[in-house]
């Protein structure tokens, strides 16, 4: 229930974004992210562990970020090519993904180490745009630092992901 009222977020997140209400934008990707962290918690402290729940989360994480990022970069607040960048590691491996367990066999993927840093990263980075630009403050060097360390551990991530798919061959 927690992620269907996370992937519930997206809409109105974004819509919060395009009309230029950033600061509750921001309350409220904040939220999405607290619940997400307190759902794995809770469904790990009392086993309850689902298989539509092991896909259902990173659709949410997903549809959350990817979708924040592309109209964080529509309406000028984020750098286009770091948007493209963000977006197109997550096609790149839902796409790996699909095309594997369509080609091939049904392919066991475990979130990697690296991938979780990479959407913590994410999500401070928008986290950071939308408190900035909501409370109109200036992130100065701490936005460029997180805008550094997204584009070093999302191409890190995507690369270690093709590297598990291709590895299972």
């Amino acid at each position: 229930m927690i992620t269907l009222g996370r992937l519930m977020a997206v809409p109105v997140t974004v819509w919060l974004i395009l009309n230029n209400f950033l600061l509750a934008a921001f309350g409220l990707f904040v939220i999405a992210g607290v619940s997400d962290a307190i759902d794995g918690f809770l469904a790990k402290r009392w086993d309850q562990v689902t298989e539509f729940g092991k896909y259902l989360d990173p659709l949410a994480d997903k549809a959350l970020l990817v979708s924040v990022y592309i109209t964080l970069g529509v309406q000028g607040h984020l750098e286009s090519w770091l948007v493209i960048m963000v977006v197109f590691r997550d096609v790149m491996i839902v796409g790996a993904v699909i095309l594997y367990q369509t080609m091939v066999v049904k392919l066991e993927m475990k979130p990697l180490v690296i991938s979780k840093v990479n959407t913590v990263a994410q999500i401070i980075l928008a986290a950071l745009v939308l408190g900035s630009k909501g409370l109109d403050v200036d992130a100065g060097l701490f936005f460029e630092t997180m805008m550094g360390i997204v584009v070093v551990t999302t191409l890190v991530s995507g690369l270690s992901y093709l590297t598990v798919i291709v590895g299972q061959e």
